[in-house]
């Protein structure tokens, strides 16, 4: 087991039979370099429509690799290895931040260069991102209805439907402070998991018994900070998001029919975790 975790890691998968694995296994067939590098089929001619496509690839990623950890932590909690837990959540945040200078990139075309390929674009749009949505998930944002966009995708539709039954990164923190002896209302350890997280009071008086003893040797505290932390660059990054669309289309409507930057700044403006910043007021 990876790192000595206590949880079991998703077991590998054989390559593609393009891919002949042996004892002289070469750099490109181990990073499968030849099916990466033929993954972009450009729609235009426009000289910036390869970094917009090769950037979203690599955010995509991203994702996987943010699901992938958070899922790990997530796990870490549920059996009380807040350790490992901390140590997956550090690099979650460090994915997150390369994920918010990657914008940087994006930030050098112009509307009028992205306007020479967006059309091609047609209805294509990162609001359709299956992983992304996984990261949602297992953060605490669920949605069945973003979850049916992908119905008749097979696997990847299964695999989401999964995620949004499970408890959330967040519910098992939740869940772990009651394991401790701080009192957590019930409605909050037992709940129907598709279903969005709501605030609770109760809730945060929890976090506020938390935060009463905020010695660094209280890994509770510390599980507090680092969930709080990894909320902010989260944010971090969909500020970003927006302020990078608007550079590029102002106000326009989202290729995949969303209302654009309208709608990025809605979803920049929901915090993950919410009681661990509302009961920053009481302290």
């Amino acid at each position: 087991m990876a790192y000595g975790r206590k949880t079991p890691v998703a077991p590998p998968r054989p390559p593609p039979k393009e891919l002949k694995f042996d004892k002289l296994t070469f750099y490109s067939e181990y990073s499968g370099l030849k099916l990466l590098h033929n993954a972009q089929y450009y729609r235009s001619y426009a000289h910036d429509e390869p970094m917009f496509l090769i950037s979203g690839q690599v955010l995509e990623l991203w994702f996987k690799l943010l699901r992938h950890e958070l899922g790990a932590a997530r796990d870490c909690l549920k059996n009380d290895d807040l350790p490992m837990a901390f140590k997956m959540i550090a690099r979650a945040k460090r994915i997150l931040e390369t994920m918010c200078s990657m914008w940087s990139i994006m930030d050098t075309m112009t509307p009028t260069e992205f306007g020479a390929f967006r059309d091609y674009l047609g209805s294509a749009s990162g609001f359709h991102s299956f992983m992304y949505r996984h990261v949602e998930f297992v953060m605490g944002t669920k949605s069945l209805s973003m979850a049916k966009q992908h119905e008749g995708t097979g696997q990847v539709y299964d695999e989401l439907m999964a995620a949004l039954h499970e408890p959330s990164l967040y519910d098992e923190a939740i869940r772990l402070l009651a394991r401790r002896g701080i009192p957590v209302p019930p409605e909050a350890l037992q709940r129907d998991w598709s279903q969005a997280y709501k605030p609770n009071q109760g809730v945060e008086d929890a976090w506020l018994t938390v935060f009463e003893d905020a010695r660094p040797a209280n890994d509770l505290y510390q599980l507090a900070e680092e969930l709080t932390d990894l909320a902010d660059i989260f944010g971090q990054w969909r500020q970003r998001h927006v302020t990078s669309v608007e550079r590029q289309i102002g106000y326009k409507t989202g290729t995949g029919g969303t209302s654009g930057v309208e709608y990025l700044r809605r979803i920049a403006q929901q915090r993950f975790f919410p009681e661990l910043w509302t009961v920053r007021t009481r302290l």
